[in-house]
């Protein structure tokens, strides 16, 4: 059995957050593994889970998506 993509929807807007979830799990081969609202939650939600896909949005508050992505790769690196 192939196992299912995972993935973390980090976007402070919840209707996208809510969205995004909806078409993403419409597809059997996909599974959202949670949600957050802005980097600092993400960063302990993706130590936790371990996504293989983050959809990330770009204006975020604490920290917009692009800074995030570079502090990511420095201690996730693909």
């Amino acid at each position: 059995m192939k196992s299912k993509i995972k993935v973390l929807i980090v976007d402070d807007s919840a209707v996208v957050r809510q969205t995004l979830t909806s078409l993403m799990e419409s597809d059997p081969d996909i599974e959202v593994i949670g949600t957050a609202a802005d980097p600092i939650f993400a960063a302990k939600k993706i130590s936790r889970e371990l996504p293989d896909v983050i959809t990330l949005d770009i204006e975020m508050p604490r920290m917009d998506g692009l800074t995030f992505l570079r502090k990511l790769m420095i201690q996730h690196p693909i």
